[in-house]
């Protein structure tokens, strides 16, 4: 039993994380139709400018310069490289590939400064662990938990407060007649990346966190165990990221922490679980949890 709620905790723990990326691809492709895959080198560079600026500004401040950087990455990279001219929804499987070559030069990059080193960001957890009553479990996982909870309400009364947010749900239900009623198409899609980087960067910290050994230039990598929690919640649904993350986080857990009862189905089994997953759910709800099915006009 003891064993069962280690797994829980730290499946909600990486659920959590995995719930600030996948929202991430979620904004983006609700605002534009656009899947971000350089999701995970916006992340890993966020982690990286903590790492080195965490020894001058302490760790809350190069976090926050971290967050507010990758934010400014992301709308830069949108603005630059994707929004060549008017916003035209008929360009997203291209913009799509796009993404795909800035992923490519972003984690080159990044890989280059970062070698085979071990970078810690400076977090003020550390290894320190808490009991609670027969379940220890590391202090960074409860942090996830608790960061990113806040970090997700506010991401949610963001989109259902704001102007932007009601923007976005505009340009989401039908981008030509939010363009038509006054809707900024390039900024609502802009808006969308700088929010996408910043939870990145801030999913970086947790997971180079203890029990992790810290920051390397594959953590990048990490980040696309989010995509197929995003696929499995629907990607346009906010709450089936969440939904999605969270079945993840926990699968992962358990597979990791019955990998010997799993042995017959491979050793690195626990890598490819969220996938698995992601393809049993997708057979039986093609659009995902929470996807809704399209109606077109014919």
């Amino acid at each position: 039993m003891t064993s069962l709620l280690d797994d829980l905790l730290n499946g909600l723990a990486l659920g959590a994380v995995y719930a600030l990326v996948a929202l991430g691809f979620v904004v983006i492709f609700k605002a534009s139709g656009v899947i971000n895959f350089a999701q995970g080198s916006l992340l890993l560079f966020g982690g990286y400018l903590t790492a080195v600026l965490h020894d001058d500004l302490g760790f809350a401040g190069a976090l926050a310069v971290a967050v507010l950087a990758t934010a400014l990455l992301a709308g830069a990279l949108d603005r630059l490289l994707l929004q060549r001219g008017e916003p035209d929804p008929r360009m997203a499987h291209v913009q799509t590939i796009v993404t795909i070559g800035v992923d490519i030069v972003l984690l080159t990059d990044l890989s280059r400064r970062i070698g085979g080193d071990l970078l810690s960001l400076g977090d003020p957890w550390g290894d320190s662990v808490v009991t609670l009553g027969s379940v220890t479990v590391a202090d960074s996982r409860l942090a996830a938990i608790a960061v990113s909870a806040v970090a997700i309400a506010a991401v949610f009364a963001l989109f259902r407060f704001t102007p932007w947010g009601l923007s976005l749900r505009a340009a989401a239900e039908d981008a030509e007649a939010a363009a038509l009623m006054g809707v900024r198409l390039s900024r609502v899609h802009m808006l969308a990346w700088c929010l996408a980087g910043a939870l990145a960067a801030l999913a970086a910290v947790f997971l180079a966190a203890f029990p992790a050994p810290g920051l390397e230039r594959t953590t990048g990598q990490i980040a696309l165990k989010a995509f197929p929690a995003a696929i499995l919640g629907g990607m346009a649904s906010p709450p089936g990221a969440l939904a999605g993350s969270l079945l993840i986080g926990l699968t992962e857990a358990l597979v990791a922490g019955h990998q010997s009862d799993l042995h017959v189905l491979g050793e690195g089994f626990g890598d490819v679980a969220p996938y698995a997953v992601m393809v049993l759910v997708l057979l039986v709800r093609p659009t995902g949890l929470f996807g809704a099915k399209g109606a077109a006009r014919v």
